[in-house]
């Protein structure tokens, strides 16, 4: 049985003193989950520091948003994978949408990321999904794998060993709207599916999360289908009541 993980996205938002009531609120509601439930807070980098001490001895795992694909160099403004590993963080988001759209990343570098993760020791959760407009023209399929194989055809299915995968459709990120939980889990089985044709143990042990205005409200009954292990979980994670209602939800 695979292992639920939900995980929180911060994204560019938090002041020192909020970071620390939302981080201690959530420490104190979700410490007594069973250990079917993982949980994750990926915060910015410069409350990192704030998280690792918050978090230490406690069961909620250190995440962080992005990292870059170098070891390192005159990377001016970026962080490597090691420095993420020497620092205690243990998954990293890799392709967020926002990043594929804002800053313009590649598949390309996408699978670069994914490589660095793991050199370090990380575990990457790879973000893929498709545009409203792609959704519409029924390219849903097609996007999706498309993103799956930039990864399978450099790295080989069994970087999959050391990852998880978080559908995000594109048209649900922030907008209130959110896949149906049918909706969902078909694009769930279609990537599940995908990754058995080429190893059926793999596509049998990895956790598939959805990201996409995730909420308190919605969260059950998305955990509840049989090919979705979690969320990625964004604007609703900077809420405490709502955070832990989400975690609890996978339990």
């Amino acid at each position: 049985m695979r292992r639920k993980l939900v995980v929180g996205n911060w994204k560019m938002h938090g002041t020192l003193a909020q970071s620390t009531a939302l981080l201690q609120e959530v420490v104190a509601a979700t410490t007594e989950l069973s250990e079917d439930v993982e949980i994750g807070i990926c915060p910015s980098y410069i409350h990192l520091g704030l998280a690792k001490e918050l978090l230490q001895n406690k069961p909620l795992l250190l995440g962080a948003q992005d990292l870059n694909s170098e070891p390192e160099g005159a990377q001016t403004g970026e962080v490597s994978a090691s420095m993420l590993a020497d620092f205690g963080v243990s998954y990293v988001i890799v392709g967020h949408s926002e990043r594929r759209e804002i800053f313009q990343e590649s598949d390309q570098l996408v699978v670069l990321k994914i490589a660095a993760a793991q050199a370090a020791g990380l575990t990457p959760i790879l973000c893929i999904g498709e545009s409203l407009e792609q959704r519409q023209q029924g390219l849903t399929e097609e996007i999706v794998i498309a993103q799956l194989n930039a990864v399978i055809d450099q790295v080989g299915i069994q970087a999959f060993d050391r990852a998880v995968i978080a559908y995000e459709p594109v048209w649900a990120i922030g907008t209130g709207q959110t896949a149906s939980p049918t909706q969902a889990q078909e694009v769930h089985w279609i990537l599940r599916d995908h990754l058995a044709a080429r190893d059926a143990a793999v596509a049998g042990a990895i956790r598939i999360i959805y990201g996409g205005s995730v909420k308190a409200d919605n969260a059950k009954d998305l955990f509840l289908q049989v090919d979705i292990d979690g969320g990625l979980v964004g604007g609703a994670s900077l809420k405490a009541e709502e955070f832990i209602s989400i975690c609890k939800s996978a339990d």
